[in-house]
């Protein structure tokens, strides 16, 4: 059976999303937040019934008024239950001020957060910001974080993790660590994205039973990253039916690059993969792996030959940028050859813009940033943004690395679903290089051979870490597991 894609939502959909169930299907806001409260108290009972204590931190929003909601119903179940308001309650809006009043019939009590003196017991409920939050984090909110990020005790975001741009996936300053963030109505882009990994813990979401057309019929934002199925070969196939890789690299001093991005192609399932690089050490960069045809190439000319016989090209890895690179680069450039970009084609690139459809760029958020001719924290502070405006600029289909890596042909975006911290050493990228280069050699489009290789790249590192552990985790183990997962 086909896995529909996960859809994903920016803030603005969500918002019209709960505006449309409240006005149009008649869902009065306070249910809506009764659900979401029942919602949370469901997930406290399923995930630590041992406890019999919560924490509730609230602040000035809806979001307060959920964890005032979820108060309750710990109240009524015999919970000892401590709740912190960062703001007056009396102040709270509409819904919100509703679910502090039920609060307090049903014998509540709300304190101040005291920095150092407020006592954090059984699982923490953070209310303090929903998705409205676009600035910096108060000096107020930010000592309560802190406390909660430095307590032992379990925590669960409500929507988001406070502090968390749930657009973006950007720190505003500081945010809350949770071990679960049960977000509302539908996913939003920013908990997949950026920074996000590291705060939002395991996402549930929760629809709080709003008919599903509500945002059936609104485009999604972005699509979680998942697998294509690659077509069972004929039995009758050869090597030349699956395409020929040409790779450019291995500058003096840099072979390892070229090695692995040439390992990968031939791990993807390339019927050819030659290399092209430096006559110093052209014939040693195939010891162990014969299956490499490497050509010591000095000159434009040379290379032109082996791109006329080539179905792809890729250069980048370990390609430098003295006058050598800038002859490989400027020899590619002026092919009309199906590319991926990387490393330091893309700084070389940055030099001098041009945009063609035909090409896979791979840029991390270093190299992004030389090509948008800005800072990196520019490019982080929004990748969306950034993965748009490297499209818009260079065309093609362009992918921006990082955790939750995001990929875009020019219509859908899609966020990566997988990978982690262990491949964050040198090579990780010369493999995914190499291996995009030669899923499209196989006949794949740009986008999918994106797609692909991005997902089972990370695919491949999650698993030897589940076996391994994440540390030492080497770029050159990821070719053996591409293969058994593109099988």
């Amino acid at each position: 059976m086909q896995i529909p894609p996960i859809k994903l939502y920016c803030t603005a959909q969500i918002r019209e999303a709960e505006r449309y169930a409240i006005d149009e299907l008649g869902i009065p806001g306070r249910e809506l937040m009764r659900r979401a409260g029942y919602a949370l108290f469901e997930q406290l009972g399923q995930r630590w019934p041992e406890q019999q204590a919560i924490t509730v931190f609230c602040g000035a929003g809806n979001n307060g008024g959920d964890g005032y909601d979820v108060a309750t119903r710990a109240l009524q179940a015999d919970y000892q239950v401590t709740v912190y308001a960062l703001t007056d309650p009396q102040g709270l809006p509409g819904d919100a001020l509703s679910a502090y009043q039920d609060f307090l019939q049903a014998g509540g009590s709300v304190s101040d957060f005291e920095a150092g003196q407020s006592k954090l017991q059984g699982v923490i409920v953070d209310a303090l910001f929903g998705i409205g939050l676009s600035r910096d984090v108060g000096e107020a909110f930010a000592l309560a974080i802190a406390a909660i990020n430095a307590s032992s005790c379990p925590v669960v975001a409500v929507d988001v993790p406070s502090g968390l741009h749930a657009y973006t996936g950007s720190v505003l300053g500081c945010a809350v660590k949770a071990d679960v963030t049960v977000t509302f109505i539908g996913l939003k882009c920013g908990l997949f994205t950026g920074e996000a990994p590291e705060y939002c813990g395991e996402i549930i979401c929760n629809t709080l039973d709003i008919d599903a057309a509500v945002l059936a019929a609104m485009p999604p934002f972005a699509l979680l990253l998942d697998k294509l199925d690659l077509p069972r070969r004929a039995r009758v196939a050869h090597k030349g039916h699956f395409g020929h890789v040409l790779l450019i690299g291995g500058n003096l001093g840099y072979t390892g690059a070229i090695r692995l991005a040439g390992e990968a192609a031939l791990r993807s399932g390339a019927g050819l993969v030659s290399i092209a690089t430096r006559a110093a050490h052209s014939g040693l960069i195939n010891i162990g792996r014969p299956e490499l045809m490497c050509h010591g190439v000095e000159c434009g000319e040379s290379l032109q030959a082996l791109l006329r016989k080539a179905s792809v090209a890729v250069i980048g890895p370990g390609l430098g940028q003295d006058d050598w690179a800038r002859e490989m680069f400027s020899t590619v450039m002026a092919s009309d050859k199906r590319c991926v970009l990387d490393a330091d084609a893309l700084n070389l690139l940055a030099e001098q813009p041009t945009r063609r459809e035909n090409w896979v760029l791979t840029p991390h958020p270093g190299e992004a940033a030389r090509l948008l001719d800005c800072n990196t924290r520019h490019i982080s502070a929004d990748r969306f943004a950034a993965l748009a405006d490297l499209h818009n600029q260079y065309g093609g289909t362009c992918l921006l690395k990082g955790a939750g890596t995001l990929i875009t042909g020019g219509e859908t975006v899609y966020v990566g679903t997988t990978g982690n911290p262990g491949m964050a050493s040198g090579g990780m990228g010369d493999v995914l290089s190499g291996l995009i280069g030669g899923l499209l050699a196989q006949g794949l489009s740009l986008e999918q051979a994106t797609r692909l290789s991005v997902y089972v790249h990370g695919e491949a590192a999650d698993s030897l870490a589940a076996e391994f552990g994440e540390r030492g985790l080497l770029a050159g183990d990821l070719s053996e597991r591409i293969r058994k997962l593109l099988n």
